[in-house]
């Protein structure tokens, strides 16, 4: 990293519920967190901004089992999969029944977009909870940033909208025309836009890391693309969901 550059550091869901003994895991999460918060003390001065995301879920949420219910009246497992076909043959129904057009539109949407299958995650990241934080030694490695550059850390909210899921930092991953949070963030777009260089961490590599990193590409501009950098040493993938 050349000093003098503006340098736009964006971590990726650094919570405790991502942790090794969280609430969804991440194995090796814990030692990427000692490794990118050793970097942020050597390199506090060199940059410019700190942009941290946050997983922020309530209870009912679209990828908690509460949400759901089978046709015997169970809530499903942790990493069932709920199609399209299946809410339409009944063996998946929202406990909210107002909302079974919405998840008809939704699973077609992520299915019609080539994405993926909908998938039930633990329940992580409730707002509030200890679930919700940054890892300790992050939190103190972005607090000494902080103070050493008189500067404020841009805390990007994602997934209160308990309609819709919220990899990536840019947008939901069906927008809701009634929520703004949930639409393209601009004003973060034309942040990293700015940048000589944007450094991209967290967890799951290969989730929420990898849709920011699609977001970005897919909106920031050809001519921006190359300032894009993975730290892949601090950055850990899950297993494939079967």
């Amino acid at each position: 990293m050349s000093k003098g550059k503006r340098i736009e550091l964006v971590i990726i869901d650094p919570q405790n519920d991502f942790m090794d003994d969280g609430a969804l895991p991440v194995a090796g999460a814990k030692a990427d967190m000692d490794r990118l918060s050793a970097m942020v003390h050597k390199h506090s001065r060199k940059i410019y901004d700190v942009h941290v995301t946050l997983d922020s879920h309530h209870a009912i949420d679209i990828s908690h089992a509460p949400f759901w219910i089978d046709s015997n009246g169970k809530m499903p497992a942790p990493f069932s999969q709920i199609t399209n076909q299946g809410i339409r043959d009944g063996v998946w129904s929202p406990r909210i029944p107002a909302l079974r057009q919405h998840v008809l539109d939704y699973t077609a949407h992520l299915e019609s977009a080539g994405k993926y299958v909908h998938t039930i995650w633990p329940t992580h990241c409730l707002i509030g909870s200890e679930g919700h934080a940054i890892e300790p030694k992050l939190f103190e490695a972005l607090g000494n940033w902080s103070n050493d550059n008189v500067a404020l850390i841009d805390m990007v909210t994602k997934g209160s909208d308990y309609r819709t899921e919220h990899f990536g930092a840019l947008e939901a991953e069906m927008p809701m025309a009634d929520n703004s949070d949930t639409q393209l963030n601009g004003r973060f777009l034309q942040t990293l836009q700015s940048a000589d260089q944007i450094l991209i961490s967290g967890e799951a590599l290969s989730h929420c890391v990898r849709a920011t990193v699609q977001q970005i590409a897919d909106n920031i501009g050809a001519e921006h693309i190359a300032k894009l950098n993975l730290l892949v040493d601090t950055s850990t993938s899950i297993p494939a969901i079967p």
